[in-house]
């Protein structure tokens, strides 16, 4: 125990001493920390001295420079300043000198004008006084001269027995006549001429266009013919008891003439797409051999189709051939449908087609729209397609149809007069219903059977020849032209233009007829005697 209590009597000792050595040891290095930053502040502060005291020194040598240089820049624009000084006054001297000689040449002037204009306000004066004089010697001559005309002028009165007034009014009536005369003469000149020239022009368009115009002329006919490999399929044809033939009409619409002929049947109808169909359907069968009325159905039914594709390829040819454009689908089977249709014998699309072309050929002469012409061209006849179908001539089916599809009212307008039904109103209406004319009278273009010729040329004299004061009919130029002789007592000058239009009105009305009929009446007295 006591051990113990010296060893940590010890320890205690020990401690304590280190304890206070170590206050001691740190005491002494404050005191030498204390003396190391003093010496270091003043070295700083003596280095700070040392800068500040060589920036004062550089500072004061710049300046002294800056200012030398200063100084010296002070002069240098000081002698430009100068020397632009000098220049300006210079100028402005030289300015000076060159106005005041410029004043001094336009005074001379001004004095040269003046005194000129002094001569000339001398030489007026006295042109002033000279025609003073003038005036008053030509108002005496004029006063005199009125007393003359007037003493004349009441010398006149008494010879003549005419007031002044009165005489006026017969010589201005006088002249009146003459006037009335001589314009009505320069008026028939003029409308002679300007005919003359006009017609001279129309006849070259016209003979131009058919000049280009290379067209070939085809006469539709009304037959088909279909050949037959041998007689033995006529019977086959015919069927049992007749059946099959008579499937073959009823449900083509066509007549089968089995004659004679050998190999060969003959299709008659005036229905070309009919009579297409039939022979189509009627070859087929003959190729495949199965003839009996499932089949001819069969077969009729796929003519009819094959058809109708024809019909849209005719329209779309039409419509390329033409060169016309943006034309409704609707109107373009329509078009097709004209390849199936005749006029006289004459193919209506081909017939179509040719006044198109003729249409532009003289829109192009003329200056007028050549594309819409020819448009109106190709659609004029387009009524003709549903004129079996719809009441009314082909004329008022037409304008209804492209009413309907919205085609231009010049072109609606061209189809409404080309048969003269209205007035034409436009060029483009006028030069179709002039190709349409030309297309239908060139030579071949139509025709009709001799027995239907002779009927239409009697019937044409027949009408002429029942109105009262016709003497004798002629109808000439294969019924184109009705020459009427007139007997010179029953009718007048003006009658007879009364009858040549109830005439052409009855015609009109009465028979069919391609183109037009000119109706010529001929009135004429003869007086013959004899010197014996």
């Amino acid at each position: 125990m006591d051990l113990w209590l010296a060893i940590a009597a010890s320890l205690l000792s020990f401690g304590s001493g280190a304890v206070l050595f170590g206050f001691i040891m740190f005491r002494m290095g404050e005191k030498n920390r204390m003396k190391f930053a003093e010496a270091h502040i003043e070295s700083a502060e003596k280095e700070a001295l040392r800068i500040i005291n060589e920036a004062g020194e550089k500072a004061q040598t710049k300046k002294k420079t800056a200012l030398v240089e200063a100084k010296d820049e002070i002069y240098k624009l000081r002698g430009e300043a100068e020397k632009d000084i000098n220049r300006q006054r210079h100028e402005a001297e030289r300015d000076l000198k060159e106005r005041r000689s410029e004043l001094s040449r336009s005074e001379r002037r001004l004095q040269q004008k003046e005194e000129s204009l002094d001569k000339k306000s001398d030489k007026i004066e006295k042109l002033e006084e000279s025609l003073v004089q003038k005036n008053k010697q030509a108002s005496e001559k004029l006063e005199e001269a009125d007393q003359i005309k007037r003493s004349q002028l009441d010398i006149l009165e008494r010879i003549s027995g005419f007031t002044n007034e009165q005489a006026k009014e017969h010589l201005l009536s006088l002249l009146d006549g003459e006037l009335d005369h001589e314009k009505a003469v320069r008026i028939l000149a003029h409308e002679q001429r300007v005919k003359d020239e006009c017609d001279a022009k129309a006849r070259g368009y016209i003979s131009l266009a058919i000049s280009r115009l290379a067209s070939e002329t085809v006469s539709e006919i009304a037959v088909s013919v279909v050949p037959l490999p041998s007689d033995e399929m006529k019977g086959r044809i015919i069927g049992r008891e007749g059946r099959n033939i008579r499937t073959l009409e009823q449900l083509t619409g066509v007549d089968l003439i089995i004659d004679d002929t050998p190999e060969a049947i003959t299709l008659s109808s005036h229905d070309r797409v009919r009579r297409e169909i039939a022979r189509i359907s009627l070859e087929r069968l003959i190729q495949d051999g199965r003839i009996h009325p499932t089949r001819i159905e069969e077969m009729v039914e796929k003519a009819k189709q094959e058809i109708e594709l024809r019909i849209k390829q005719e329209g779309e040819r039409a419509i390329l051939d033409t060169n016309v454009n943006a034309v409704n689908h609707e109107i373009v089977k329509l078009l097709g449908r004209l390849y199936y249709r005749t006029s006289y014998s004459q193919n209506v699309l081909a017939h179509s087609i040719e006044v198109a072309h003729l249409s532009g050929i003289l829109a192009a002469e003329l200056g007028v729209d050549a594309n819409m012409a020819r448009r109106a061209g190709l659609l004029h006849d387009i009524g003709k397609a549903l004129s079996h179908e719809i009441d009314g001539s082909h004329v008022h089916i037409g304008v209804e149809v492209c009413k309907k599809y919205k085609e231009n009212p010049e072109i609606i307008h061209a189809i409404e007069a080309h048969h003269g039904d209205v007035e034409v109103k436009t060029v483009i209406a006028a030069i179709v219903q002039a190709a349409d004319a030309i297309s239908a009278a060139r030579p071949g273009a139509r025709s009709e059977n001799y027995e239907n010729y002779i009927k239409r040329l009697q019937k044409l004299e027949e009408i002429c020849s029942a109105y009262n004061g016709v003497e004798k009919t002629f109808a000439i130029q294969a019924g184109r032209e009705i020459r009427i002789m007139v007997k010179p007592e029953s009718a007048n000058d003006d009658q007879m233009v009364v009858m040549a239009r109830e005439i052409a009105q009855k015609i009109e009305s009465d028979m069919e007829y391609p183109g037009q009929i000119k109706v010529h009446l001929i009135r004429e007295s003869r007086v013959i005697d004899f010197a014996k």
